[in-house]
């Protein structure tokens, strides 16, 4: 059922600002808001077209409450489809609390969180997908979960499931005609075009459900951990990525004695930093914690980067051989798992000193933290492990678990056809396993839902939106 009570809410951050916006929306916002609202022309509110901003004041009983500019939106042109009014008011808090107070004792409620755009989902202005994408939007703090959000918020992915619907919806029709006629024995599918139809649904499916693992790092930014000993300059290379002194450094051995965690964007994708503390044998209880931590946060991390003293293995064959068996102890823990090993303090090695190194360790990449020199070509190398390659081509990219989920579900139905075809099973089973892939695939956009899902959605939306 479409709520037709009108609601009210802070559209801007709470706290002081130069300017805050009040949201109203229901059937009777502007006829709510137009007797408080003294149009510095004489202009009456009720009278004015959509889409238009008007500058007066608002007034209680003849006391002034600000100068404000209210803009009104008549529905069905507007974002949750019914009438809406935003006032533009100073930021002060005492400000937005009189206006608020004034229209709540005035026909308005507190909207709850996100019944803004759950009310444009319920009257057909956006599908559950994009409404979804609503609040990926708020939330993205980097180019590429920007990105992605928008592309979801216009209906690139809900578009694309809506059509595979379609045309399996045309497909389970035929089948459910089939089942009307069944003593007569005709087909009115053609199961050469099913068989197509199937196989490339499940093609666009298994597409989309591979794209989470890339598109759930770039929503929630890719955990890099920085692992190694005390003192080989974990915590300075943090802060050279930071640019700023984030983590504590010192010349003191287990300076860091729990894990230090920031994030930054590179190339429009966020990374998320962290700074272990150093492995090494240690009887301090608060060290030792902070290593078995450093051990968790390898477990989690998507890439780790195994950094090394490179003046400590100046000459020394022995440290040499114990990096050797510290990279395959991790390697082999983590077999998938991206594992760097940089040697730091390269501007204090010789070419010499180097070629010693590349003789004992591979794939070893050179670094200077305190100077800065190789980070760049460190943090282009991190790029390389985030396939990108989706975002410059606007493929479509899966963020959300909901959709992840439903995808799955609905790929094990399809599979389920598909089996069903090839067995040569009847019509009615073959329904029913349809009829699932069709619910799943709805849930998606909304096109299936119920009250306890829209609450979990939209509960975790703010309140002004």
């Amino acid at each position: 059922m479409i709520p037709n009570d009108n609601i009210i809410a802070l559209a801007t951050p709470s706290g002081a600002g130069a300017i805050a916006v009040i949201r109203i929306s229901g059937e009777k916002a502007i006829d709510i808001v137009a007797p408080f609202f003294q149009s510095a022309y004489g202009k009456d509110l009720t009278k004015k077209k959509s889409h238009t901003i008007s500058l007066g004041h608002i007034v209680d009983g003849g006391k002034l409450l600000d100068e404000v500019l209210v803009s009104v939106f008549k529905g069905p042109n507007s974002y949750t489809g019914e009438n809406v009014v935003e006032i533009s008011c100073h930021g002060s808090p005492f400000i937005q609390q009189q206006l608020i107070q004034l229209f709540l004792r005035n026909g308005c409620r507190t909207a709850e969180a996100g019944e803004f755009t759950l009310r444009a989902f319920l009257n057909g202005k956006m599908d559950l997908s994009q409404a979804e994408a609503v609040a990926d939007l708020i939330a993205s703090d980097n180019a590429a979960s920007h990105q992605i959000a928008m592309q979801q918020m216009r209906g690139g992915f809900s578009n694309e499931i809506k059509s595979l619907r379609q045309e399996l919806l045309n497909f389970a029709s035929l089948i459910e005609l089939e089942l009307d006629f069944s003593e007569e024995d005709v087909e009115f599918a053609d199961r050469t075009q099913f068989k197509e139809l199937l196989g490339r649904i499940q093609k666009v499916l298994k597409g989309l459900i591979d794209s989470f693992a890339v598109g759930n790092v770039i929503k929630n930014g890719i955990p890099v951990a920085i692992v190694g000993e005390p003192n080989v300059g974990k915590s300075t290379l943090l802060n050279a990525f930071l640019n700023e002194e984030r983590a504590l450094v010192s010349d003191i051995a287990g300076t860091t004695r729990d894990t230090i965690e920031d994030e930054i964007s590179i190339g429009g994708i966020g990374f998320r930093f962290i700074d272990t503390a150093g492995i090494r044998e240690t009887e301090d209880v608060v060290e030792g914690m902070g290593i078995k931590r450093t051990f968790e946060k390898i477990e989690q991390a998507q890439v780790v980067l195994l950094l090394v003293d490179g003046a400590k293995l100046r000459a020394n064959n022995d440290k040499l051989k114990n990096i050797v068996v510290d990279f395959e102890k991790i390697k082999n823990r983590n077999p998938q798992k991206p594992l760097l090993l940089l040697v730091n303090k390269a501007d204090t090695l010789t070419e010499k000193d180097k070629e010693n190194i590349a003789g004992a360790l591979s794939e070893v990449r050179y670094i200077s933290a305190k100077t800065g020199e190789g980070v760049e070509d460190l943090q282009n190398k991190l790029l390389e492990f985030v396939n990108t390659g989706a975002l410059r081509n606007n493929e479509t990219i899966v963020t959300n678990t909901r959709h992840y989920n439903s995808l799955l579900k609905a790929l094990e139905e399809i599979e389920k056809v598909q089996f069903g075809m090839e067995e040569g099973l009847s019509s009615d089973l073959m329904a029913i396993d349809v009829r699932e892939a069709l619910y799943h695939l709805g849930e998606i956009t909304g096109q299936v839902t119920n009250d306890e899902l829209l609450g979990n959605i939209f509960a975790n939306f703010c309140i002004g939106k």
